[in-house]
């Protein structure tokens, strides 16, 4: 039996052994709390704050405008209610504007801030390849806006937003900007000076490091209030004792994908060009979904109308492959994403998507085998379909 292929490194991705090794001491030998005033505490300490300086180093930022958290939703969940709440307090803000192509993580949050905590809420429109428009962003902007959020690259559609551009029109109005940035991590520049943004987040099981911790960039002078209270641990940010040996390997792993980055985005655009043109030239009424040259160089998805995505998956996976659908399937009865109807989609196209992500394991062979046993799937699927 061959090997089976891994297509979902948008969802996450095998950790570095180079990352591995960073961690391991201070799963042992290097235990302490850094919080503690001995030697093993300062030895915790110390890895703590170089782990911060290095992600500073790629952030092009000052440490103290690193925060760690557990992961991306939680850098999502303190940005977004910790701002909001922080502008309500100082000067009564009460507007928050976003897009509708945003991981669960933001929306929902949003939404919890609409329903019970007295905000209202913008949802920007996008256009058919999932681009927000400065203009729509600048009409939308009201004097008592507190925050927007925008993604920098969306991970179901691979889209890559014209993120220095919404900045710009943030900065001119005096409103804060935070972007979801754990899909754009492995690939793209995450240089928040010239991004413009005010608040960053990152999640590094993205960018092969551990699951279970992340990065919250805050800009120096932006307020924010604390959604996790007890001790005074970063900055009085986010309480917890820290997970120093995951901090360790996040920053070890962003420091890699940093410096190799060029190295990488060349192999996967070649890949995930190959995917494209090979699955629209052999799928009849294929559709790829998101822009076709501003998305990661990693991201190739695709509509197949007729076909229920939860369904190509089970029989991709039951061929070999591993890969993602846009739609979830709740209590047996498949909902449409909502980002692909943020796109204008059909429901019946929206129900039949598909996702393929490549990573830096894949090969031009796993890119073959995909391309050889997809067509088949999928004229199994409609003529069954058809037949029913």
């Amino acid at each position: 039996m061959t090997d089976p292929v891994y297509l979902d490194y948008a969802a996450t991705t095998p950790v570095d052994p180079r990352v591995l090794a960073a961690m391991l001491p201070y799963f042992s030998a290097d235990f302490g709390n850094p919080s503690s005033v001995h030697r093993w505490g300062q030895q915790a300490e110390r890895a703590l704050e170089r782990a911060r300086r290095e992600v500073a180093a790629v952030l092009n930022c000052q440490p103290g405008e690193v925060i760690f958290t557990s992961g991306g939703s939680e850098s999502d969940n303190l940005a977004l209610r910790g701002a909001a709440l922080a502008a309500r307090e100082a000067r009564g803000a009460r507007h928050l504007i976003t897009s509708p192509i945003e991981h669960s993580a933001v929306l929902s949050t949003l939404r919890q801030l609409r329903d019970h905590f007295g905000f209202t809420l913008t949802v920007l429109p996008v256009d058919g390849t999932g681009l927000v428009a400065a203009d729509d962003l600048a009409r939308a902007i009201q004097p008592d806006t507190a925050l927007v959020s925008i993604m920098y690259a969306c991970n179901e559609i691979g889209t890559v937003e014209q993120l220095s551009e919404l900045a710009a029109v943030c900065r001119e109005r005096g409103v804060a900007l935070h972007t979801d940035a754990v899909q754009a991590a492995s690939q793209l520049d995450l240089d928040v000076q010239r991004l413009g943004v005010d608040y960053l987040s990152l999640g590094a099981h993205k960018f092969y490091g551990p699951k279970g911790v992340g990065v919250l960039f805050v800009r120096e002078g932006r307020a924010i209030l604390p959604t996790q209270t007890g001790g005074a641990h970063e900055g009085g940010l986010r309480a917890g004792t820290p997970n120093v040996p995951y901090v360790v390997g996040l920053a070890e792993a962003l420091k890699l994908t940093s410096a190799e980055r060029e190295a990488h985005n060349a192999h996967f655009t070649r890949l995930r060009d190959q995917l494209m043109a090979g699955v629209l030239a052999a799928v009849p009424d294929s559709r790829l979904t998101g822009h076709a040259t501003r998305r990661l160089p990693n991201h190739a998805s695709f509509v197949f109308p007729g076909l229920d995505g939860n369904e190509l998956l089970m029989h991709l996976d039951l061929a070999g492959f591993a890969a993602s659908s846009g739609s979830a399937c709740k209590t047996g009865d498949p909902e449409p994403s909502e980002v692909l109807l943020a796109l204008g989609l059909s429901r019946e196209s929206a129900l039949g998507s598909l996702r393929l992500t490549v990573g830096r394991p894949t090969t031009e062979a796993d890119i073959d085998r995909l391309l050889a046993a997809l067509p088949g799937i999928v004229d199994k699927m409609r003529s069954v379909a058809a037949v029913a």
